[in-house]
């Protein structure tokens, strides 16, 4: 995979995107059908909030077929999701995600990061994404739903098979394994019940109905697959940047305080999600100038508006002293913007700061321009990130 493959570095294309306009008509195949790409950082802020713009899948995709397989499971969850529905499920997990339950994680968080970084090689070779990058968010998550230890290998390697490009039948087969092993761990919850996350969905589903069967099975396979995969992506890229930016990497070993306010310009530098997930016009609307029509994809470059430069000065700079990386919409914006935002932060916080520490001379053990990228444009994640400690 070369440099210019917008896969692996797309932000050369962002550039000339950005100088055609914030917002642009891309057709899709034959018979005239087309999406909007919106890359400007205003008009993504605005659509990310805009009810105009619907996540309703289902309804786009009962209009328009796609002839997929995909678990309802996945296909409908609460990010495909519409007030007040949306409002009623995102109440029932937010208050698990709050900035004082990943504040209460924390500890936990250290002393698997630490674990993971005793069994690399203390002067030698490692893949920081095998070793560090996957296994932390995977753990931090699958204790939070009770996913025993045995399982965890093949919960990984179905969410990665969820954001297969190009492999469509991969895709749904890897929605179904994931919806069936939901469906039995829950079964399994009901019959020994304790006092982790899915336990807690489990009593709103069986307690006062306020869960319908499908939505407890389709939110506790969103909170695995995103609890995992964002922060996975958010700590490789992070790793990453500070690598190809020794000064950066060598502040924040020198002022491992800065971490927590450094994160904000390292995930506008090399956001975890390329692409928001998706959304459809449900009527005639105007955004930033561009004239959408009803019933078309509108898809939200998180990464191109990161990097737009009539909001951030010297956008492609990785700049730590930037005052305003905050305004980043790496999360997303608006009533779906990650709910999990805090505890990634902390993981990924606390990931930084315990790697920088325990090898102050790690460096990248190959060329930047053999590291590959996941085949993906939804998700922008390293395959491995090869070092040497």
């Amino acid at each position: 995979m070369t440099r210019s493959d917008p896969v692996h570095d797309p932000y050369a294309d962002h550039a000339s995107a950005h100088a055609g306009g914030p917002v642009r008509r891309v057709p899709q195949g034959a018979g005239g059908r087309c999406s909007y790409l919106v890359t400007g950082y205003a008009a993504a802020r605005a659509a990310l909030a805009d009810a105009r713009l619907s996540k309703d899948t289902a309804a786009f995709f009962a209009a328009h077929p796609s002839g997929r397989d995909l678990h309802p499971a996945l296909s409908r969850t609460m990010l495909a999701t519409d007030p007040p529905g949306h409002t009623r499920l995102r109440a029932l997990v937010a208050k698990a995600f709050t900035t004082a339950a990943a504040t209460r994680l924390r500890p936990r968080v250290q002393e698997i990061t630490d674990e993971l970084l005793d069994r690399l090689p203390g002067g030698g070779r490692a893949d920081l994404v095998a070793g560090l990058a996957e296994p932390l968010p995977v753990a931090v998550i699958c204790e939070l739903l009770g996913v025993p230890p045995a399982d965890r290998v093949r919960v990984r390697h179905w969410s990665a098979e969820l954001f297969a490009a190009g492999r469509p039948a991969a895709v749904d087969a890897a929605s179904h394994a994931v919806a069936s092993y939901m469906a039995e761990l829950i079964a399994a919850r009901r019959a020994g019940p304790g006092d982790r996350l899915l336990d807690g969905l489990i009593a709103a589903r069986d307690g006062d109905d306020r869960l319908s069967e499908d939505e407890l099975v389709s939110l506790a396979c969103l909170l695995l697959v995103a609890g995992h995969e964002t922060t996975t992506n958010f700590i490789g890229n992070a790793l990453l940047a500070l690598l190809l930016h020794p000064a950066a990497g060598e502040r924040l070993l020198a002022e491992p305080d800065a971490v927590p306010g450094a994160l904000d310009e390292l995930l506008r530098f090399d956001p975890p999600v390329a692409t928001a997930t998706f959304r459809h016009s449900t009527g005639p609307l105007t955004l930033a100038g561009a004239e959408i029509p009803a019933g078309v994809p509108v898809l939200v470059a998180l990464g191109a508006a990161n990097r737009d430069p009539e909001r951030f000065a010297a956008p492609h700079a990785l700049d730590l002293d930037r005052q305003d990386a905050s305004a980043h919409l790496a999360f997303g914006h608006g009533i779906h913007r990650c709910v999990g935002a805090q505890l990634a932060r902390t993981e990924a916080g606390i990931a930084l700061r315990s790697i920088l520490a325990r090898f102050p001379g790690i460096r990248l053990a190959v060329p930047p321009q053999e590291l590959r990228r996941r085949p993906t444009r939804l998700v922008r994640g390293l395959v491995a990130l090869p070092v040497q400690l």
